[in-house]
């Protein structure tokens, strides 16, 4: 299995994952924000994403100290300055979401107080990364499509696997 952790996988992929190595890799976000345990999460990394398609970043953060998280972001100096911040509350928890571009490549950075390979946006990754090995190309075009029609991930594998809660059964898988 790949090592998400790392980015380094990216270089030798489709054209939006080349891209996205190089637009990470040129602002060296990743290097930066070590301290926060980053990992490029979501569509692009397990190729089914669709145009417009952003990069999902997450971190481990501690939100009591948040002010110290967005400083270090803007410290590095590859965050713009038309950032749209949110505070959502998932599962009861205080989550920070951070969105903006970068040489025209949407990006979402997304802090929770737990560590990364915890977050659920990475569990469903590595989840959904093993449906598409096991399913094949055939399923892969088929999650893509309902993508393209407008269904969130997690419910496009839910329809095709049939799951009842896909939010939640991903997470068992």
């Amino acid at each position: 299995m790949l090592d998400f952790t790392r980015i380094d996988y990216l270089k030798n992929g489709n054209e939006r994952q080349k891209r996205a190595y190089e637009v990470l890799a040129k602002y060296q976000i990743f290097e930066k924000l070590k301290e926060y345990s980053p990992i490029l999460a979501g569509t692009i990394p397990i190729e089914i994403d669709i145009e417009g398609s952003d990069l999902d970043i997450i971190f481990e953060v501690d939100l009591r100290f948040e002010e110290d998280f967005l400083d270090d972001l803007m410290f590095s100096r590859f965050i713009p300055h038309d950032v749209d911040v949110e505070h959502p509350i998932i599962n009861g928890e205080k989550c920070i979401t951070l969105n903006f571009m970068l040489e025209g490549v949407p990006i979402e950075i997304f802090g929770q107080n737990k560590p990364t390979k915890q977050q659920n946006a990475y569990l469903h990754m590595i989840a959904e990364y093993k449906i598409l090995q096991e399913e094949g190309e055939e399923f892969k075009q088929k999650i893509i499509e309902l993508k393209k029609q407008g269904i969130k991930t997690e419910p496009a594998f839910g329809i095709l696997l049939g799951l009842e809660n896909p939010y939640e059964d991903l997470l068992k898988y």
